[in-house]
């Protein structure tokens, strides 16, 4: 199997993405994630674990998680995809919720001298338009620790460090309530029981925000009150 395929990127960054919040990765969440039938999923992995060196380690009904091997990889793939998106973000002006798609499209074309050269004109970034870090070309990368907003309590305040949603839509909602990477936050009341966050953002009036929003916004933790 040619482990630079497209196919094999996406399992293997996919993978290393959902470990992230749940290891081992069931092979239905992997499914979904990647939207196709639970057979493909096995037969794909049954194949990257027969790898030398192996890229998973992959038991029936037990789940999948990379191998070092198949982590270097993916970390190699993300580190492409998100000095794509800063790269069309900052080069060609794509909003933040549209380089996303394009970035997927890119990451498995191009050469590791252009890698590298975009990685230079962006100066060597840690991280991309939303907030995530980018693996280092040895293959680091930095742990966030961040805490999503629905954490915060009322009169806490903190700064946007990531937003945790690929969903363009989701992405634009947040542009337009200016909850941005950066962006200074103040809690100014909330509703128990998992009811909507009322959110201050800078100097804009207050937002009520709902739990589906405030839990996909990331706020550094080291800024907080």
């Amino acid at each position: 199997m040619d482990t630079g395929s497209s196919a094999v990127e996406n399992y293997l960054k996919d993978i290393y993405e959902l470990q992230d919040k749940d290891a081992p990765v069931s092979t239905t969440a992997l499914a979904q994630r990647l939207r196709v039938t639970s057979p493909s999923v096995t037969g794909m992995l049954k194949r990257l674990a027969a790898q030398d060196p192996p890229l998973v380690d992959y038991e029936r009904y037990q789940g999948v998680a990379l191998t070092p091997a198949g982590e270097r990889l993916a970390l190699a793939v993300i580190r492409r995809h998100r000095l794509l998106e800063l790269f069309l973000a900052r080069a060609l002006n794509y909003s933040w919720d549209e380089v996303h798609a394009e970035a997927d499209r890119l990451e498995h074309v191009i050469s590791e001298r252009l890698e590298d050269r975009i990685a230079a004109w962006l100066g060597d970034p840690s991280t991309d338009p939303h907030g995530d870090p980018i693996p280092t070309k040895e293959g680091k990368v930095a742990r966030s620790t961040c805490h999503p907003l629905s954490d915060l309590q009322r009169g806490e305040t903190g700064r946007v460090a990531s937003a945790l949603d690929e969903d363009p839509a989701v992405l634009r909602y947040l542009a337009e309530k200016g909850l941005v990477p950066g962006a200074a936050i103040t809690v100014t009341d909330r509703v128990p029981f998992g009811g909507p966050v009322v959110v201050k953002v800078g100097t804009h009036a207050p937002e009520t925000l709902s739990k589906e929003i405030t839990d996909c916004i990331c706020v550094s933790a080291d800024d907080k009150a």
